[in-house]
């Protein structure tokens, strides 16, 4: 009798675990720096799901290497779903082919819980350059080769690709200046240390503000707010749509029945309204 009640009861463990999860706050680690499309998108997700989840979850910004801080904070946590990362693809992708860190692979230290959303890349300048729009701009950079830097959230990061694609098709030479995220590049650009961003998107209200000029969209379509504004592929610069990819990860032993209850939760979220305008 009392191996059949043991043997019902690590049957039935599993779901029970899933079914608790999650049982106290929820550290969700953000592999760059604050103020950029994914910190600001992790913070309006962890903020449904507190609501409706009834747990904390907190986000904490683990800047810095590469995406590789953030992963070490992750993959040496419990694996009880109580910490996960919410990372953009690139760092997961292009980052391990950067950083020699075999002992910390993402692919096998994480596993994925969730994608989110993919963002548009807005190609935004300094006002006080001599440029007003994507014709004087490009005509600028063609004349004046490795005068203009451009930052990004790090090296390679979607931004950083983009950016290196455009310099190829568009026949120009920009200098690359990586930083921790795309809000410390998007402050340098107002602050007029570098001169442009392909910009994935917290560029959006300083330009409807004036304290940067957006000139052109890496992109599929117009921004609705800024319609004279073209797109790359319109003037003729082909390939260059590389906004990134976002979604969370856990430590690669977190029980499947976890991930795949995070994974619910996750896609809820996203499908609340105001998440879904948000980003």
């Amino acid at each position: 009798m009392r191996v059949f009640l043991l043997l019902a009861t690590l049957a039935l463990s599993p779901v029970a675990f899933s079914q608790a999860w999650p049982n106290k706050p929820v550290r969700v680690i953000v592999n760059v720096a604050a103020g950029g499309v994914a910190d600001v998108t992790a913070r309006v997700l962890s903020a449904r799901m507190t609501d409706t989840l009834g747990q904390t979850f907190l986000v904490e910004n683990r800047a810095g290497g590469d995406g590789y801080i953030g992963f070490d904070a992750v993959a040496r946590a419990d694996a009880d779903g109580h910490t996960i990362l919410y990372s953009p693809g690139s760092s997961m992708m292009i980052a391990p082919h950067i950083v020699n860190r075999p002992d910390l692979d993402p692919l096998k230290v994480l596993t994925p819980v969730a994608a989110t959303r993919r963002v548009s890349l807005y190609v935004i300048a300094h006002p006080a350059q001599p440029f007003a729009n994507f014709d004087e701009f490009l005509a600028y950079a063609r004349a004046n080769p490795g005068k203009l830097n451009y930052g990004t959230p790090g090296n390679g990061t979607s931004p950083h690709i983009a950016t290196e694609v455009f310099n190829r098709e568009a026949r120009v030479k920009l200098n690359h200046i990586p930083y921790k995220g795309a809000g410390p590049a998007l402050q340098d650009l107002i602050g007029g240390q570098i001169q442009i961003v392909f910009d994935p998107g917290v560029g959006i209200a300083p330009a409807k503000a004036g304290k940067v000029r957006m000139i052109a969209i890496a992109g599929p379509a117009r921004h609705p707010d800024f319609p004279d504004v073209p797109t790359l592929d319109e003037k003729g610069i082909k390939g260059v749509d590389g906004g990134p990819h976002f979604g969370f990860y856990a430590p690669s032993a977190t029980p499947r029945e976890i991930v795949s209850r995070m994974n619910a939760e996750v896609h809820k979220a996203m499908q609340h309204p105001p998440v879904a305008e948000r980003f």
